[in-house]
């Protein structure tokens, strides 16, 4: 038996609720990645994000290192928030595993997400950037995760912190370096897709084949920033986020 409690953070918990928007972490990243999203989004949209083990609150807890398991997982823990309409968002890893929770929620014949917002990720279709990341040797491990510019340059120069945090973002990067992408029908929701204008790693047209993985309409936005611009392009981003959103609440 799966405790919920501490796979889904109800940021804002909102019993009245009307729609929920599943937020799912980047590689290394945790639930508080999203703490303060529900202050720009409406007040009938209760925001809640997914706690993968192994970092912030469930840090000693092993994490995973494939997606399927993973999704495998989720799946149970958060059926019982299904219960009122939803969306999925995910950044970068979480772009991944929103997706293949979507497949397997249809699979189940279980309510299905009605929007898909996928950020800073190629289309599944394609391989991975660098698939062997998670084996490489610490200094080449570092190097690569620099070309991301998402971990402060100090937190990389400190070995008694990395020696904390390695574990989870190799993990991580094991769930996307082994994903195997399986050909299925395209998902009957709706996707919106996200990208940053200066991500050298994961550009506009990586990212357009999204539009691939749908029956319904698919947008594509491109904002200011690298690799991380859900953080230096919040409030664009959840503007753009609301507006979508509107048309299901």
């Amino acid at each position: 038996m799966f405790n919920s409690n501490s796979w889904i953070k109800c940021l804002n918990p909102n019993p009245n609720t009307v729609f929920r928007l599943f937020c799912f972490p980047y590689a290394g990243g945790g639930a508080s990645i999203f703490r303060t999203w529900s202050n720009s989004l409406p007040s009938n949209i209760e925001v809640c994000a997914i706690q993968i083990p192994g970092r912030e609150g469930r840090l000693r807890e092993s994490p995973f290192t494939h997606i399927s398991p993973l999704v495998q997982t989720i799946t149970q823990v958060i059926r019982p928030y299904l219960n009122v309409p939803f969306a999925f968002f995910g950044h970068s890893m979480g772009a991944l595993i929103c997706f293949e929770l979507a497949r397997q929620l249809r699979i189940q014949q279980e309510v299905c997400p009605v929007h898909l917002f996928v950020s800073a990720r190629r289309a599944p279709q394609l391989p991975d950037r660098n698939p062997l990341m998670h084996t490489l040797p610490e200094k080449e491990f570092l190097s690569e995760l620099r070309c991301y510019n998402g971990t402060n340059e100090k937190v990389l120069e400190n070995s008694e912190l990395m020696e904390i945090l390695l574990p989870t973002l190799r993990a991580d990067f094991s769930i996307c370096g082994t994903y195997n992408f399986l050909s299925e029908p395209p998902l009957n929701c709706s996707i919106s897709a996200f990208g940053g204008i200066e991500d050298s790693i994961e550009t506009s047209d990586l990212i357009k084949k999204w539009e691939e993985q749908t029956h319904s309409s698919f947008s594509l936005f491109m904002l200011p920033g690298n690799h991380f611009f859900l953080h230096f392009s919040q409030q664009r981003l959840l503007e753009i986020i609301s507006r979508q959103l509107l048309q299901f609440v």
